[in-house]
């Protein structure tokens, strides 16, 4: 008889020695079971892992949301009541004085008479129903000029839409609009410009001073341009310097200097109401959304469009003429002319070298190519644009 089965024939024979040979079977299947149930406790340990990963993502998502509310509705409640034109006489010496001659080169007599000629001109281009869009409209009140403007060159049936995140500005735009007569002309969209698609083709779209707010400006530049024909333009007047508008270091160190050189009395920051004894390079963008991306604005565009009309200005005199500072300042005073003057002449002077880049742009973009440019003194958009460090 084989070995194993003399073993098997004593087994059977004991008992002792079989009890044995059963608990050992036992426990090999008790061993198997173990082993199938470690493989699915791993299994569902690697599962809790991936879900708390998972959750850990939806947390951080939900902060980052919860941060962008909150930026949202302090940026609804600090413009509820802010008349965002109320510039200082300084600004308008300095506009007048300087920047005028630019614009006129360029064909541009005046902001609203800019922002209408350029969309009556892409409606009479465009295959498609007159209708424009304006991306960040606030009060609406530079809308209803340029629909009032549109009207008298002619154009009697257009739609001008109007997007604005604020709804009290909204409630403004709708009695400007009303007092002006024309309310059927004008229509009020409250929405985020960063999740905004295009409601339909557009002859043309304008965007006066609200780029510098727009967190995904790829989304929002990619659907213009996706909704303008063949002929329709973009149409911008807004800030183009560093993120929160902040001065580049160039500028900075300039900004400094030119600060020492000021009157205390001119030093206090009528918007903060604080002193400043030197000048404070604040991130306007921490608590809100002001300068937000400015500084990828001009790039992003340059990626996207073309310019058939660009002038560039402004850099350090910026501080000096806005409302925080420029109040300060007395046009009716040779000094602080002639202030103000050494000053843009500094920013001409390093827009020629290169040294400093333009922190704001008027420009008229196409989708497509286009033959022509008006350029104000050679400043293209790509030299405009300033890398970031």
């Amino acid at each position: 008889m084989p070995y194993p089965a003399v073993l098997k024939s004593i087994a059977r024979s004991m008992p002792v020695m079989g009890w044995v040979v059963e608990e050992r079977d036992r426990l090999r299947g008790e061993v198997q079971r173990l082993a199938v149930q470690r493989d699915t406790l791993g299994q569902r340990l690697a599962d809790l892992e991936q879900e708390h990963e998972a959750l850990l993502r939806r947390v951080v998502e939900l902060e980052a949301d919860r941060d962008y509310r909150a930026k949202l509705e302090r940026e609804i409640e600090h413009f509820k009541d802010v008349d965002v034109h109320a510039l200082p006489p300084i600004f308008h010496y300095w506009s007048n004085t300087h920047l005028r001659p630019l614009f006129e080169a360029c064909g541009i007599d005046d902001i609203d008479g800019f922002f209408a000629q350029h969309l009556f001109e892409s409606a009479r281009r465009c295959d498609v129903p007159a209708r424009f869009v304006s991306i960040g409209s606030g009060n609406c009140d530079l809308e209803v000029r340029v629909a009032t403007r549109l009207r008298a060159m002619g154009l009697q049936s257009f739609t001008l839409e109007c997007l604005e995140l604020n709804p009290h500005m909204l409630a403004r735009g709708r009695e400007h609009a009303a007092a002006a007569g024309v309310a059927d002309l004008v229509e009020f969209v409250e929405g985020d410009f960063n999740a905004w698609r295009p409601r339909g083709p557009y002859s043309a779209a304008m965007a006066s001073h609200s780029l510098h707010h727009v967190v995904n400006l790829e989304g929002l530049f990619d659907g213009i341009k996706s909704s303008l024909p063949e002929g329709g333009r973009f149409v911008v007047s807004d800030i183009i310097g560093r993120n929160g508008h902040q001065r580049w270091p160039e500028a900075l160190e300039q900004v400094q200097a030119l600060w020492r050189e000021m009157p205390e009395r001119c030093r206090y920051n009528l918007l903060l109401s604080r002193h400043e004894p030197e000048y404070v390079n604040h991130d306007c963008s921490t608590e809100g959304f002001e300068g937000v991306r400015a500084q990828d604005i001009l790039p992003l565009l340059v990626e996207r469009f073309d310019f058939p009309v660009f002038v560039a200005f402004a850099n350090v005199i910026a501080p000096f003429v806005d409302r925080a500072f420029g109040h300060h300042f007395d046009p009716e005073s040779a000094s602080d002319r002639a202030f103000i003057d050494r000053i843009h002449a500094i920013d001409e002077d390093g827009f020629r070298s290169g040294a400093l880049k333009p922190t704001q742009m008027i420009a008229v973009m196409s989708p497509s190519a286009v033959a022509s440019h008006r350029v104000a003194r050679g400043l293209t958009p790509q030299r405009s644009i300033r890398p970031p460090d």
